[in-house]
């Protein structure tokens, strides 16, 4: 596999609703942003770029088959090779890992990868249903419905076997909302306290209508390329910002659409199968470990997300990374409910299974020097989300896992005060980034890790 480089990115606005603009014009402002930021024109760049790969989530929204072609006959990107990729709320980042295939297996120089959604072309119970169709539905839709309810069932677990309280949830709102109001592509622009979120109106208890994202439109761009088609770029005067970003780690993950179905493994099957190297290296957190399977613990029953424990794993072993939690700078992951944050920080190894509401609540993800209004016990070490994720920024699904890449290229690059216009979400000296996007119940999910080079 040759090295893939990305090199820039944009995101258009994400709001409730675009009226003043197609699905096709939505992805063009992303596009075209991406284009400018190396300073080339659209011309230049689509002489230059070798093929696409599309995504979104539902043909519904736009009641229209094969939107992916639409959007790229609308780019100028006829007659180019293109597919349209789509996995439920992992859409994006299957298309970013996609593109990073093309470039990587020698089929194209330079990619673009592109993703976008129009939810508010439908009323929000609607919408609901179709985003619930991606649960199992001879067996689960039918007595679980809307997907809030089973985000409800699956955390209700993780309190029952670690603990976790509504409060230590809410921590994860006020830290995404807050990060979010330096976010000017962001859908919500609040300051919101621990009370605020408990006491908004409650959907699936415990998760209120804070501890939740909303459905959005909106749509993301970014450029990969290999080393020849980064001399290209350049030969046509483009301008890309140094140290480049390069994709170092790809991982994905599976599991079974009905959450009845999915194992209880014991503890020598976790630690040989699931163990991250930092826990099968350190005694004391095999011995955490045994001490929860005595106590009864399964692995990952509802209350965990085995798919993104296997994404994880993989691209950490790619990119040789074996301290996830003090090995990278900041991590961008689907926080589509509070809850699914707090279960992802274990899964992504930056703490052990059942020390997740703890950590959110610890101040070891949120970005210094923001002022949140909480007493924090500990200073951060990595931030999470502090683009504001999707709870705050919005979830238009086939973009949201590009939005990440493309906040994570910003962050390496160290030019998010230039696309900000603020530098308070800049982290200082960030050399590596994660971003994490998920689908369904944990049914697919996709890791990758992106770095600055020396």
């Amino acid at each position: 596999m040759r090295p893939v480089y990305a090199v820039s990115g944009g995101v258009s606005k994400f709001a409730k609703a675009r009226p003043d603009k197609t699905f096709q014009a939505v992805v063009k402002e992303a596009y075209d942003y991406a284009i400018d930021d190396i300073g080339l024109s659209f011309p230049q760049f689509t002489e230059i770029v070798d093929g696409s790969v599309a995504s979104y989530f539902s043909d519904h929204f736009q009641r229209q088959l094969m939107s992916g072609i639409m959007a790229q006959d609308y780019l100028g990107l006829c007659p180019k090779p293109s597919h349209r990729v789509e996995g439920g709320g992992a859409t994006g980042g299957l298309c970013f890992q996609e593109a990073w295939k093309s470039v990587a297996s020698g089929s194209m120089d330079v990619c673009v990868a592109y993703g976008f959604e129009t939810m508010s072309h439908v009323e929000t119970w609607k919408g609901n249903e179709f985003i619930a169709l991606a649960s199992d539905v001879s067996f689960d839709y039918p007595v679980g419905g809307f997907y809030s309810g089973y985000y409800a069932m699956m955390v209700t677990r993780h309190m029952k076997e670690f603990g976790t309280t509504v409060e230590q949830m809410a921590h994860v709102s006020v830290k995404n909302y807050m990060n979010a109001f330096y976010n000017p592509y962001a859908q919500k622009h609040q300051r919101l306290t621990i009370q605020d979120v408990r006491h908004s109106p409650m959907v699936a208890w415990p998760l209120t209508r804070l501890d939740i994202c909303v459905m959005s439109d909106g749509a993301a761009a970014t450029i990969l390329c290999s080393e020849e088609g980064l001399a290209r770029l350049e030969k046509a005067g483009a301008k890309i910002a140094k140290p480049l970003v390069k994709i170092t780690g790809i991982g994905r993950g599976t599991d079974a659409m009905r959450m009845a179905d999915r194992p209880h493994d014991d503890y020598d099957k976790f630690m040989r199968a699931y163990a991250l190297p930092h826990e099968t290296a350190n005694a004391e957190t095999q011995s955490y470990y045994k001490k929860l399977w005595d106590k009864g613990f399964r692995y990952p029953g509802v209350h965990s997300f085995r798919a993104g424990r296997m994404a994880g794993k993989q691209a950490y072993k790619m990119a040789k990374i074996n301290d996830p939690l003090h090995e990278m700078d900041f991590i961008e992951l689907h926080d589509a409910y509070t809850s699914s944050e707090v279960q992802t920080y274990e899964d992504m190894g930056l703490c052990r299974y059942g020390e997740g509401g703890a950590f959110a609540e610890s101040g070891k993800a949120f970005v210094p020097g923001v002022e949140y209004g909480l007493k924090l016990k500990e200073k951060p070490v990595c931030p999470v989300n502090p683009s504001g994720g999707l709870i705050a920024c919005g979830h238009p699904v086939g973009a949201t896992g590009l939005m990440q890449a493309v906040f994570a290229i910003w962050q390496l690059q160290g030019t998010i005060a230039k696309h900000f216009k603020s530098p308070v979400l800049q982290i200082k000296n960030a050399k590596r980034g994660a971003i994490h996007s998920h689908a369904g119940t944990g049914t697919y999910v996709t890791a990758t890790i992106l770095e600055r080079e020396k």
